[in-house]
């Protein structure tokens, strides 16, 4: 009889296979012969490394053999880490050659990334496709923040053969951070991918139920004697540029119908120790980077734009710090760095005679980035910003004069956080500080001092199965009795509210002080079965936009989250997994704001297509933004549907469409919008792709404005009609891995028309039509001339006051020509032209034909430049 004991311990670990996956070590090799980096590993040097096979299957069948052989080698010198990598094929003329951006991978590709620090939580990846374009990422909080904004100085070639193909890989030790200990051990992972069966396989399996990742890497040893490494260098830019736009002769800026500009500044990075990295902009220029995209914001929050400049994107992962810090619930964050260098706070008010420049974005003078990570595992962030004061020239053809539109600015921002317990628990804290000199009397509804801090606390327990967060935030902000009321007043606080019991409007305040909290509690790991739970608060005082982003504050509110997925494909289905959702928000005051919830599907069939869709809804509830400072407006109860299906991304023909629906609960209100995505690859030089969308918005409580009557504030609303369609058409032509060129161009319209006017009367009335008074055809009258409407509030045969004409159309075409050439790793030459084309008018009308005519009639305004860098290595 076999032994029960034995036959129970082995159906234990059979049942928990994760635990069966033993880190792997490999044991690499000094080499006194550097290989020759051309990706045929035929090298001399090689022989001395032996060849690791032993990958797994993680997707889609976890743990299964590799539908095709891996094997690597990995061997060091003093200054560089090389990787050999060979790709089995026994179908090799499939192998997909894809030829894209770097960082941009498509078909084959391969990759190593190394934990040199050792801390289980951060890596540092590298990856090659098969035709040798380069990828790269700092990976940090164990696989939570990924950024590939990186770009490390590396080389890597690959070779495709009967065999399959194979990559060579050759990195410096300076873009490495790791100890000055005798022998080092690394954590270390390779994988693989395998375009045409969407197949990925590790060196080191990483269960699909893992919540870490790189806590889960094997070992690298036997690298020995090293020396850590500090990098230093200097890239200087010089960039000329031709602005070309329509004469316009009565205007001393436009009357010769161009301006010519020469600018130039300097990038550096500087290895402050081993771990640490200093990074520094003097003048910066992003003259190649995308524009945003227009929209049309009738709301009273701000637009949100994502930020597309290369310095501060690179290394934001730890000077990140939102408020909820999973999920996309709220944006809030302390630090928003759009805030540094964007559009200058004043416009002048000119006379009939006159005529302004000012410039588009405030200049960023000179900016300091200190970022890494110490071998006791604290992580730290610094960032040192000026940004330039500002003016705007004003002249009317006889004499011309100077207006301060933006202060002198400085913006400074501190982040540090510690790893205990091997990376199960975190403690961090990070501070921001603006402050501006102010010595204008226009620009003195600015604050003077803004300053943000937050502490952050995390654990993992059960090997990560488990996680529990908090953060807790401040704000404190200065400035003249001017500043300070505006911020009472604006979108984010709106303390005037008259039906707001718990604030008061003070306007003699010279600072305003708030707080704001967070806690997470979830399961994120170890089986089918996630979930989370999600308190968060932000007194009605906290404000951090200044160096943040923060929509609103007096805010209260209850999130939870479970899904159940599949962890391996099954029946029809290659990937399942089944989100709920349910959310309550208070104020301060305990009055309930709004109860909601949603779920949503998301699946891929065995054909690899992607199939999409949810709904979510929200009970009535009150809005606090709905009247601009008003009083709480009551909002009918809504349903959201959405639904989204993408083809099977491996053709060359790619087709993705879908569409959303918002019924609220009341006459004439509802929101459609319909998308499609097509994509085509003629070539693996060219990817093609076209992403039209068109949106119907009809509103039967807009807000339009706010006038006065008998010393009451009155609220008039109106049904918008609203028709918005964009085209976003994008071409990427790959000519080798380092040139490249990049067309994006994106067709705007949207057109806007009123009518029902109404004022509100009751807004929390219980019955919908009882909130408001539509005015009659004796309350309201259209003047063509003024194009203004005259109301007579009480009907009493008098014009009580006026309201423009709200309607709108809104027509911008913006693109982008951009020719990137990195002719020697680390310095490029840019060739970028930029067209935009911008329009308004107030017909409110939707008709494309017409629309599209008056969109390209609209005189283009151009920007031809060229930009060129040069990396100086200092080491």
């Amino acid at each position: 009889m076999k032994n029960p004991i034995l036959i129970y311990l082995t159906a234990i670990l059979l049942s928990t296979g994760h635990f069966l996956q033993a880190q792997k070590q490999y044991l690499s090799q000094k080499t006194d012969i550097e290989p020759q980096i051309d990706g045929l590993l035929n090298d001399q040097a090689w022989e001395k490394a032996q060849w690791i096979n032993e990958f797994t299957q993680r997707s889609p069948y976890e743990g299964n053999s590799p539908s095709q052989k891996t094997i690597f080698k990995i061997l060091y010198d003093d200054d560089f880490i090389y990787v050999g990598i060979r790709a089995f094929d026994d179908e090799p003329q499939k192998i997909e050659r894809q030829l894209s951006r770097r960082d941009n991978l498509q078909g084959d590709y391969a990759g190593i990334t190394f934990d040199s620090y050792n801390d289980k939580r951060t890596g540092f990846q590298f990856r090659i496709s098969a035709v040798g374009v380069k990828a790269d990422a700092v990976i940090s909080n164990d696989g939570s923040n990924t950024d590939r904004n990186w770009d490390p100085i590396w080389y890597g070639k690959t070779n495709i053969d009967d065999k399959g193909w194979t990559a060579e890989m050759k990195i410096p030790l300076t873009q490495l951070r790791f100890s000055s200990e005798e022998e080092q051990t690394w954590g270390l992972q390779l994988t693989r991918y395998i375009y045409r069966l969407e197949e990925e396989i590790q060196w080191q399996l990483i269960p699909k139920e893992a919540t870490g990742w790189v806590s889960e890497f094997g070992q690298l040893k036997g690298i020995k004697n090293i020396e850590p490494k500090k990098e230093a260098s200097l890239t200087p830019y010089a960039v000329t540029s031709l602005d070309q736009f329509q004469k316009e002769p009565d205007n001393p800026f436009k009357d010769k119908g161009y301006k010519l500009k020469l600018n130039g500044g300097v990038n550096g990075k500087f290895g402050i120790t081993n771990n640490l990295t200093l990074d520094m902009a003097i003048n910066p220029d992003f003259g190649q980077v995308e524009a945003d995209p227009s929209q049309v914001n009738l709301t009273a929050y701000e637009t949100f734009y994502s930020e597309k400049r290369p310095f501060f994107i690179e290394g934001s992962n730890i000077m990140n710090f939102r408020l909820m810090p999973m999920g996309n619930f709220m944006t809030d964050n302390l630090f928003y760095s759009r805030r540094i260098g964007g559009r200058p706070h004043y416009s002048p008010d000119l006379a009939d005679n006159e005529y302004s420049e000012s410039p588009q974005n405030t200049s960023i003078l000179g900016a300091l980035k200190l970022t890494g990570k110490t071998k006791d595992g604290w992580s730290v962030g610094i960032l040192e910003s000026v940004t330039q004061k500002e003016f705007a020239t004003i002249e009317n053809g006889n004499e011309g004069r100077l207006e301060n539109i933006e202060p002198l600015t400085n913006y400074f921002l501190s982040r540090v956080e510690r790893d205990f317990n091997e990376g199960n628990t975190m403690l961090g804290g990070m501070f921001t500080a603006t402050n501006r000199k102010i010595d204008a009397t226009q620009l003195e509804y600015l604050h003077t001092g803004a300053y943000t801090g937050g502490v952050n606390f995390k654990h993992f327990w059960q090997d990560k199965k488990y996680v529990f967060e908090a953060r807790s935030t401040f704000s404190h902000i200065v400035g003249s009795e001017e500043a300070i009321t505006r911020t009472q007043e604006s979108s984010t606080h709106y303390f005037q509210r008259p039906d707001a019991n718990h604030l008061y409007l003070d306007s003699t305040r010279n600072s305003l002080t708030g707080y704001g909290s967070s806690m997470m509690f979830a399961k994120m790991g170890k089986g089918n079965i996630k979930y989370a739970l999600f308190l968060n608060m932000k007194s009605p005082e906290l404000n951090m936009n200044d160096m943040g982003y923060q929509r609103e504050a007096d805010h209260i509110s209850e999130l939870f989250w479970i899904q159940y997925r599949i962890l391996e494909p099954v029946a029809m289905f290659r990937s399942f997994y089944f989100n709920v959702n349910q959310w309550e928000v208070h104020d301060f005051n305990g009055t309930r704001l709004t109860t909601g919830g949603n779920y949503g599907i998301g699946l891929q069939l065995k054909n690899y297509w992607h199939i999409n869709f949810g709904t979510s809804f929200n009970l009535e509830r009150l809005s606090k933004t709905a009247l601009f400072g008003g009083p709480y407006l009551k909002i009918p109860h809504n349903v959201n549907n959405w639904v989204s299906i993408s083809s099977d991304s491996r053709k060359k023909f790619r087709i993705s469409f879908g569409g959303s629906s918002n019924s609220v609960g009341s006459e004439k209100t509802d929101y459609y919008n319909t998308w499609m995505n097509l994509r085509y690859k003629p070539h693996e030089m060219i990817d093609l792709s076209l992403n039209p969308s068109i949106s119907f918005n009809n509103n039967n409580l807009q807000y339009v404005s706010q006038e006065s009557f008998n010393n009451e504030h009155v609220y008039i609303m109106g049904h918008l009609d609203q028709t918005t369609l964009r085209m976003s058409f994008r071409a990427n032509i790959s000519l080798t891995p380092n040139l490249s060129i990049q067309y994006w161009g994106q067709p705007f319209i949207s057109a806007g028309k009123y009518d029902a006017f109404k004022r509100i009367t009751d807004p929390r009335a219980n019955k919908y039509s009882d909130r408001f008074h539509v005015f009659r055809n004796n309350e309201i009258n259209y003047n063509s001339n003024d194009e203004a409407y005259a109301i007579d509030h009480d009907a009493d045969g008098t014009v009580d006051y006026n309201i423009d004409k709200p309607d709108f159309n809104i027509m911008d075409f913006i693109s982008n020509l951009v020719i990137r050439w990195e002719y020697t790793p680390g310095s490029a030459v840019y060739l970028v032209w930029t067209q935009n084309r911008s329009g308004d008018d107030g017909k409110g009308t939707f008709n494309f034909s017409d629309n599209t005519s008056d969109l390209f009639n609209i005189s283009p305004y151009n920007v031809f430049l060229i930009k060129a860098t040069y990396r100086f290595s200092l080491n």
